[in-house]
């Protein structure tokens, strides 16, 4: 996973439920991302540092 990559979350993580969609704005490590969160409108909810571990890829740029 890279940076602009489409990402979804595998497991719930601070209170965004499983499934939840957003885009890799930075990546720091390959441990942990900045991830946009956005709702099915496409309306940002939170960027929240994200482990590696809970995402999953939907779209690679």
């Amino acid at each position: 996973m890279k940076e602009l990559d489409v990402v979804r979350l595998k497991e719930e993580f601070k209170e965004l439920p499983a499934g939840t969609e957003g885009t890799i704005v930075l990546e720091y490590d390959g441990s942990c991302f900045e991830v946009e969160f956005f709702d099915a409108n496409g309306d940002t909810i939170d960027v929240f540092t994200t482990p590696a571990e809970l995402l999953e890829l939907v779209t690679e740029v």
